[in-house]
């Protein structure tokens, strides 16, 4: 028997996220997401840092666009956490949360006294959810938590290299520590669930990259001395992958390959040297010569044409997509993750912004946001409002 696709799987959960830009936000966005209530509490004036932290210099009304981006579907309370009654009124919401997130450095939220244990004693049953930069103990504890500082420590530049070190360009550390403290929170909601017992998920941006990388950390931890920097060819797309694995230029763009035998690819583009090369060991030692010829006889066609023939011959090839030709295509259209949401600004006007959607269907539906990112401290009265029958209530208790 399924669940009805109009019930979202999270739905009457609350979430409190005192996170911001951007692993904390967007795990708590992935809980929005799946139907939870998000509170979203910021400091009056300022807010979240990425309200300003602006992708491509791109602003929608009062926020960047990056900052609807991963806070739609959110409330917002403007409280001030070192006045005693901002955090008053804040405590008392932690007691009814059923999840906290926060990803500020260590020892912050111990100062305010919203700390797992802190926050447990009062709500046994919470589901508290942290991410930091690179974890709480060890030299790297108070580093800044940043997304390309945490590749860099990580290697993963290295392992880019193309000659020189060459990080990702999207904040991947960011969106992978995102998701991994999303999927501890649900199993522990899973477990609370079945066995009352709430609990604390950490994670960190240092570990994201370590488990994204388990494929080449397993053979340096097993092999210490399989992992020598090998010499790339001009076209390669992975240092520790052989030929024909790479990016090709073509008459009118590029040309994706991954892994395929070098002679099946010789014969496809008539290239006689390649047909010859029958031992895979050659596919390493000539790389540079393999992706050179490959890349010279790519160039004198279209993407298009080159397509058509190694498709037909159930090559593993793709087109390597801009950012335009991605989002006017069919295949970006058919997979339906885009949504458009509106907001009022305090001035009367209407921001529109147009961005993606989850990337899960729940029994066949793709959940869509039902609102647009708050405006700071939109949501403050309304719940200080909604709070204040639990202070009267408890104060009726302590009498």
């Amino acid at each position: 028997m399924t669940a009805s696709p109009t019930i979202d799987p999270l739905e009457g959960y609350l979430v409190l996220d005192f996170s911001q830009f951007l692993a904390g936000p967007v795990a708590a966005l992935r809980l929005a997401d799946l139907g939870a209530r998000v509170v979203k509490i910021e400091r009056p004036g300022t807010g979240d840092i990425g309200r300003g932290l602006a992708f491509a210099g791109a602003r929608a009304g009062s926020d960047t666009v990056s900052f609807h981006a991963m806070n739609r579907g959110k409330e917002s309370l403007a409280a001030d956490l070192k006045n005693p009654e901002d955090l008053a009124i804040v405590r008392r919401l932690v007691e009814q949360a059923d999840v906290v997130v926060e990803n500020f450095r260590p020892g912050v939220m111990e100062r305010l006294g919203l700390d797992y244990e802190s926050v447990r004693a009062t709500n046994p049953g919470v589901v508290y959810g942290s991410i930091t930069g690179y974890g709480e103990e060890g030299p790297w504890r108070d580093r800044p938590g940043q997304d390309l500082l945490a590749q860099s420590i990580a290697g993963l530049p290295w392992l880019q290299a193309d000659p020189e070190p060459s990080p990702m360009g999207i904040a991947i550390a960011d969106h992978l520590a995102s998701c991994h403290l999303a999927h501890g929170i649900t199993a522990l909601l899973l477990r609370r669930a079945r066995t009352g017992i709430g609990g604390h998920v950490r994670t960190s941006l240092l570990e994201a990259m370590v488990d994204l990388q388990f494929e080449m950390l397993s053979v340096r931890l097993t092999e210490p001395g399989a992992l020598t920097q090998p010499v790339r060819g001009p076209h390669s797309a992975h240092s520790y992958l052989p030929a024909p694995y790479g990016v090709y230029p073509t008459a009118d763009g590029y040309l994706s390959i991954a892994m395929n035998p070098v002679p099946r690819i010789g014969e496809l583009l008539e290239l006689r040297e390649l047909v010859a090369m029958t031992d895979p060991q050659t596919w390493w030692e000539q790389r540079s010569r393999i992706e050179t010829l490959i890349a010279d006889r790519l160039r004198t066609d279209t993407t298009e044409t080159w397509l058509r023939i190694l498709d037909e011959a159930d090559i593993w090839c793709a087109p390597l997509h801009t950012v335009d030709e991605l989002v006017e295509h069919e295949g970006f259209r058919r997979i339906d993750m885009v949504q458009t949401l509106q907001r009022s600004e305090a001035d009367g006007t209407r921001t529109e912004v147009t961005t993606t959607r989850m990337p899960l269907r729940i029994d066949g539906v793709r959940p869509r946001s039902a609102s647009a990112a708050p405006s700071l401290g939109a949501d403050s009265e309304r719940l200080r409002d909604e709070l204040a029958p639990h202070a009267e209530q408890a104060a009726e208790r302590a009498s």
